[in-house]
């Protein structure tokens, strides 16, 4: 039986997180670094190496500062306009809602399209554990790791907190392997490594810029972890300290590991492979045959496990994003639709994992990329504008208002440099998308109020809990069991407490305590 009577659904969704304190900056900087680290450094690893060589690795920090200065202004926006629904909510204040639909349209659409993205990584890193994979295997199994993907988020969305701890030591190990193997390989061959970084510039500009809207892709999410302020302890200094240092480990992160697969492989291979950390493994574990086909394996295993992990958890906030935009009846009601026992807009999801099938498959890696990269920066541009005039309309809160106008102006600047780097036919492919949001608007836009489905999945509770999921990613989960033991030994309580019900769609499932 379908239900969206609003007093289940607000049964449904309600949370059980809460904090025991309000959020410090450690809290806020895991939040960043789990937003923004996945499954994206199998992706985007050499893509820049294949256009400008070894400088690319400039482009990563060039990137990963971009990425900052936007982010900030995000944080700026948080911290006037402390509501929920992130660049939707501070263009709608400002410009109204038609403007405000359209960047929550376009953020769907991004997030959608790098859904399309993933499918193609996996049969890239499989394809190089077994060769020989022809363009219609090639098909099949992106239909069936979708397939996977859809399955798992209708029936699977309240797995048990310490399963992720086990798939996180499988996703970060290898990449910690081969990183740590990296450093010995330099060390060991330092003659052999220098030579992989000549010559270091590759290519002319055109391509640093085609090169800086793929690495681009990797460092989005960030505007995930915006939180309403009063979540957080001195929110002035700890959102924009947290971005900084969040941003800083992820490029850390990056920096490290394209500088290990650059040292440790050729140019020319690693232009050509299209699964480079492999590439990188089987080079550095070069000691042996057996040695080195162990590497290729353990790298291409967490490969296939973090892409997996990535399209899932991409699955889950891009049908809440749907959601939410249904429930306030601006896309069709399908997507808010929830069919007990699973609780999960089963339709909208499958909606959504069959078109970005159909993208997967007529798509190519650096499109959809581009694509994405221009609806993202779509987005981020009218934030960064939207900033600026949150800032004249509420100037009792805006502080230093010059140092925001710098930096706001600053990401706008950056936002209009990534969207002119984009091929023409990308952008004519993602404006076209952009426009179907039009008649989607003048159909869906809301003829009435959905007071209690927004006030379930819109509420600080719900918030949190969403929050609360994105810190369990990848590189922030080990930091926060790392913030959960110096609680202990300090006699304190962590900052979340959740009490196992959890919420139904995309929330943090039956977490466990940690901290008691």
């Amino acid at each position: 039986m379908l239900t969206t009577d609003p007093e289940n659904v607000v049964q449904t969704l309600e949370s059980k997180v809460t904090l025991v304190r309000q959020l410090n900056t450690f809290d806020v900087t895991s939040l960043v670094v789990g937003s923004v680290i996945g499954a994206d450094i199998y992706v985007a690893a050499a893509l820049g190496v294949r256009l400008v060589g070894p400088a690319s690795l400039l482009i990563w920090v060039l990137a990963g500062l971009m990425a900052i200065i936007i982010a900030l202004s995000f944080a700026f926006s948080a911290s006037i306009l402390p509501k929920v629904g992130g660049p939707y909510a501070y263009v709608k204040e400002v410009s109204g809602p038609f403007p405000a639909f359209l960047v929550g349209w376009g953020l769907f659409l991004a997030e959608w399209l790098s859904l399309a993205v993933f499918p193609i990584a996996f049969v890239r890193y499989l394809g190089s554990l077994m060769p020989g994979l022809g363009p219609g295997q090639e098909i099949v199994l992106k239909g069936v790791f979708i397939g996977i993907i859809l399955v798992t988020n209708i029936f699977g969305i309240k797995a048990a907190g310490r399963f992720n701890d086990v798939l996180t030591v499988g996703k970060l190990a290898p990449l910690l392997l081969l990183m740590a193997s990296g450093i010995l390989f330099v060390v060991l061959k330092p003659q052999m490594a220098i030579s992989h970084f000549h010559p270091f510039i590759t290519g002319g500009l055109r391509d640093a810029g085609k090169a800086l809207v793929l690495i681009f892709w990797a460092y989005a999410g960030f505007e995930l972890a915006t939180l309403p302020a009063e979540e957080i302890q001195d929110p002035e200094r700890t959102i924009s300290k947290a971005i900084v240092f969040g941003m800083l480990i992820v490029v850390s992160f990056y920096l490290a590991t394209n500088f290990v697969i650059i040292a440790a492989v050729d140019q020319a291979t690693l232009a050509s492979s299209a699964a480079p950390l492999m590439a990188g493994a089987a080079a550095v574990f070069a000691i042996g045959r057996v040695l080195s086909t162990i590497g290729r394996w353990v790298v291409g295993a967490g490969a296939l496990v973090s892409i997996t992990g990535a399209d899932e958890s991409g699955t889950i906030g891009t049908s809440r994003l749907a959601f939410a935009m249904s429930v306030d009846g601006l896309m069709p009601r399908v997507f808010s639709v929830l069919r007990p026992p699973w609780d999960t807009p089963y339709i909208g999801l499958a909606l959504i994992c069959l078109t970005a099938f159909i993208a997967s498959a007529s798509g190519n890696l650096s499109s959809l990329i581009n694509a994405s990269v221009f609806l993202l920066c779509f987005a981020y541009l009218a934030t960064c504008i939207s900033t600026i005039l949150l800032e004249g309309k509420y100037p009792e809160k805006a502080g230093n208002t010059w140092a925001r106008r710098i930096i706001s102006l600053t990401g706008v600047f950056c936002s209009l440099i990534l969207m002119s780097q984009v091929g023409p036919h990308e952008v004519i492919s993602a404006s076209v998308l952009l426009g179907i949001g039009i008649p989607v608007y003048v159909l869906f836009s809301p003829r009435r109020e959905l007071y209690e489905l927004k006030a379930a999945f819109l509420s600080r509770e719900a918030v949190l809990a969403r929050t609360y999921q994105q810190g369990e990613r990848f590189l922030a989960h080990p930091l926060r069991h790392v913030k959960w033991y110096i609680y202990r030994l300090r006699g304190r309580d962590e900052a979340w407490r959740t009490s196992g019900g959890g919420m139904a769609f995309g929330g943090c499932g039956k977490v466990e305590r940690h901290g008691k």
